[in-house]
């Protein structure tokens, strides 16, 4: 039997009956309402199927392994990098694939304006499914990561604002990704560096972000240091300690916090590892700049 959710590591939000209709009544969440959030990592056995399609729309992206999605007879294979979109109302069936099951981020979005991107996305996507290779892919994640994050803080209308507006850049990605096409090896390593750049507290995992821009390990490694003059570990480490400087600088959060915002679980090892970049402890650091600047 397909299994619907309940997946090790899984993240799931959805909104009740009775706050999705009131939303639907609601400036802004009218014309754009996420309904319904996850992210089903390596999902063995996942599926559903709807005779009747779904009252709203969905977006299934696949970030690792593979999957697939079938609609009034047609069976469309979805693997890392891509997504489909499946009109509210369309009948349709879903599921991992059985030896490489796919890892994926999922929403339902209601709302007006959600006629309008089908119309850009693909024409004829009213008639059946909408599949897309995405252009940039960690963008991607980090936008589903932003929806969900939105709809787990709490149900206030506040949140649902904040989910809405990441669901519109998402849609937007979407459609990005539609009319450019995909990334030149180039803009890959741009796209990592990118990823980098605006995720500086989450865990660095080189070989995750070389799949997630469809490159080999040894490939990725070998454009990343071309484009850089270094690794992912030393680069990310410099973009680090230079957000961390600009915190000792700017603000007066403590050491301990200013570690945990540029992704060091551990002060102490946050704290040799800035010594050991600039020279000096962060404290020393911070009171140097403040005489200096006296």
């Amino acid at each position: 039997m397909p299994i619907a959710e309940g997946f090790p590591g899984q993240r799931l939000r959805v909104l009740s009956t009775p706050l999705k209709a009131r939303a639907l009544r609601t400036p802004v969440t009218s014309r754009l309402l996420l309904t319904d959030v996850g992210y089903f990592p390596r999902a063995a056995g996942h599926g559903r199927t709807r005779p009747r399609g779904a009252t709203e729309t969905i977006v299934i992206f696949c970030v690792r392994g593979d999957g697939w999605v079938e609609s009034r007879g047609r069976r469309q294979v979805i693997g890392a990098g891509e997504a489909v979109i499946i009109p509210a109302g369309t009948p349709h069936a879903y599921g991992a694939d059985l030896s490489d099951p796919w890892t994926i981020w999922w929403l339902h979005a209601d709302g007006f304006d959600i006629a309008e991107f089908l119309r850009v996305l693909h024409p004829e996507a009213k008639d059946g499914l909408a599949q897309i290779r995405i252009r940039d892919v960690l963008a991607m994640v980090t936008l589903f990561e932003n929806s969900l994050a939105a709809m787990e803080r709490d149900e206030t209308l506040a949140s649902l604002y904040l989910a809405s507006g990441a669901t519109w850049q998402l849609l937007c990605q979407l459609t990005a990704s539609q009319l450019q096409g995909p990334l030149a090896r180039a803009d890959r390593i741009r796209a990592a560096q990118d990823y980098l750049r605006t995720n500086l507290s989450r865990p660095v995992r080189p070989h995750e972000l070389a799949r997630a821009v469809n490159l080999s390990s040894s490939h990725f490694a070998s454009l990343f240091r071309q484009a850089t003059g270094t690794n992912v570990l030393d680069y990310v480490r410099g973009l680090r300690m230079a957000r961390a400087r600009e915190l000792l600088l700017t603000t007066n959060d403590s050491v301990s916090l200013i570690a945990s915002t540029v992704g060091y679980s551990d002060p102490f090892y946050f704290a040799r590892e800035f010594r050991r970049v600039n020279g000096t402890p962060p404290t020393e650091f911070r009171k140097r700049a403040h005489q200096e600047n006296a």
